[in-house]
């Protein structure tokens, strides 16, 4: 199928049109030739205990070697790691993808019945689990069919005296540690010794065998397994890397990674592209501490950082932020969720760098669209596609919508997932007979190629037949001064079938509804305008920031 792409001629100037997929066959095979280059770089850190890119190396073969050597485990089997950032994370990750298998990312707040559905799904055999969620996998082990359980604390890591004052500390001073008894479970340094007891043998891993089981839809119903292979994970390396390349300084990079590396967003742009460059990664383990958040910042220079937009609002509305020296920053990359413009404009007056606003999803592995590095000021769209990316609009019927009309973003790439795991309909679903990916997002194409996310299929607000966007109103609302954070759902209305609800968390404790609406009736035509204002202490939020719009449609909690 032709379509038009003149995004082509408005790259960036040096960023290659394609990439070479067929340059490296695996991730393992990315990480050798970084260890080749940057033995003695520092690769990852947390809580001031810092490990280089040869020390990565030795201790994911002891890791690899483990799983391989004690515990028999054969090539494509799955191995689950509930972790959040912490030294363990990467270590263990490009452990059980150098020994062949599969990573089943596992978010650590997970409930016993979310833990129990991925686990059995998934079919995992391990699973990697922090001392504070062990017994969640206590809980849901026995209707499983996992072979061992691997336990670690946050200061495992850290070295004497360090770590154990960490793990006393969070155990028993500020009780994050409930108790929990696994017969059988191994320490995760003990992995490590334990490997060293094997040879790490040759390990044949191609394009098409599967990387990580990447769950996703948890929202929506069931959640899925991303089929993310070696091929889909090495193109968007290659992709992101030949899009920032033109501004990245390679060995010389510090990234603040505060997005949970189990996620795909920081997985990917963090974990695994920060890695090909040479980069530092500063691994922060509860970003929702913000004065902490704050106080890591200001320890040592960054020279980029990736976030939500509810993350940059945060920081941005926490005192000492705006003390930070930024002069070495020249990266701030947003994705996840729509940038609000009064939070990119905030941003890049704070720090004096533009909030670059990306796009894309778990089934692309998972960049489909960036912005310009160079942009000069947030222009509200999710960018252009990236290198060997083809993206279009479609209606209802799956027809390509002209330029300028507003249809489901559809996208086809090396990076789009090979499928969902054992769900051939809800592949069938989610990949049409052309090979195109439907996002479920609602998007348009401006005459340069620049794509606009309109908002979430599943999220418009039909009132009286007129479509309105929440991302559209809450951009309106979140420009008052006294506003922290808003959402905007519909809610059901007997005249227009819908109508459009707010929900607020004040910055300013004297704003009241109505000055909201007057600011909505100034910014908005009338069916877009709030009907209902709601406030609120908070928003409901997913681990990694995102709003839960859905839950907002719900009736307030009891107080």
């Amino acid at each position: 199928m032709n379509i038009e792409r003149p995004w082509l001629a408005n790259y960036p100037a040096g960023v290659p049109t394609e990439i070479d997929v067929d340059e490296f066959p695996s991730i393992p095979s990315v990480l050798e030739v970084a260890i080749a280059k940057y033995a003695d770089r520092p690769a990852f850190s947390n809580f001031g205990k810092t490990i280089n890119y040869a020390q990565l190396d030795t201790l994911s073969r002891q890791f690899a070697a483990y799983l391989l050597g004690e515990l028999k485990l054969k090539k494509g089997d799955r191995v689950a790691i509930m972790l959040p950032n912490c030294l363990q994370y990467p270590i263990a990750t490009f452990g059980v993808l150098r020994a062949g298998l599969t990573v089943v990312n596992t978010n650590p707040m997970y409930t016993a019945r979310e833990l129990k559905h991925q686990l059995v799904d998934s079919g995992t055999s391990a699973i990697l689990v922090l001392d504070n969620f062990a017994h969640v996998v206590q809980d849901v082990l026995p209707e499983t069919q996992i072979k061992q359980v691997i336990t670690t604390g946050l200061g495992d890591l850290l070295g004497f005296p360090k770590g154990p004052i960490v793990n006393f500390m969070l155990k028993h001073v500020k009780k994050m540690v409930p108790d929990y008894d696994i017969p059988g479970a191994v320490r995760f340094n003990d992995t490590l010794t334990l490997g060293q007891r094997h040879t790490l043998p040759d390990i044949s891993i191609s394009h098409e065998d599967i990387a990580f089981l990447q769950y996703t839809g948890g929202t929506t119903g069931v959640a899925k397994g991303a089929m993310l292979t070696h091929r889909n994970m090495v193109a968007n390396m290659q992709q992101s890397s030949a899009w920032l390349g033109t501004n990245i300084k390679m060995g010389e990079e510090t990234m603040i990674t505060a997005l949970p590396l189990y996620h795909i967003f920081a997985l990917t742009a963090n974990g695994l592209v920060f890695m090909k460059f040479g980069g530092k990664n500063i691994l922060i383990t509860n970003p929702r501490d913000m004065p902490g958040f704050v106080k890591e910042l200001k320890r040592e220079p960054f020279t980029a950082i990736t976030g939500v937009n509810t993350l940059f609002n945060g920081l941005l509305n926490t005192p000492g932020f705006d003390e930070i020296d930024f002069s070495p920053l020249h990266l701030t990359l947003g994705g996840g969720m729509a940038v609000q413009r009064a939070v990119a404009e905030r941003w890049k007056q704070v720090t004096g760098v533009t909030l670059v606003e990306a796009y894309g999803l778990t089934e692309t592995s998972p960049a489909a669209c960036i912005n310009p590095m160079d942009l000069a000021e947030y222009n509200g769209s999710i960018g252009l596609p990236v290198p060997s990316t083809d993206a279009c609009v479609k209606d209802e019927n799956g027809a390509m919508l002209p330029m300028g009309e507003v249809g489901e973003l559809c996208i086809q790439g090396p990076q789009v997932m090979k499928g969902y795991w054992q769900r051939p309909d809800e592949t069938a679903n989610a990949i049409d007979s052309d090979g195109w990916l439907h996002t479920g997002d609602m998007a348009r194409m401006d005459e340069k190629g620049f794509f606009y996310i309109v908002d979430r299929k599943k999220d418009m607000i039909l009132v009286s037949g007129f479509n309105v966007y929440p991302n559209e109103v809450e951009d309106v609302i979140a420009m008052m001064p006294g506003v922290l954070e808003v959402a905007a759902v519909g809610v059901p209305d007997e005249k227009s079938g819908e109508a459009v609800k707010v929900v607020i968390v004040k910055k300013d404790p004297a704003l009241t509804a109505d000055q909201v609406k007057a600011h909505a009736r100034e910014n908005l035509t009338g069916y877009k305008q709030p009907r209902f204002v709601e406030f609120r202490t908070e928003l409901p939020k997913t681990n990694v920031g995102k709003i839960l719009r859905r839950e907002l449609r719900d009736p307030p909690p009891a107080t």
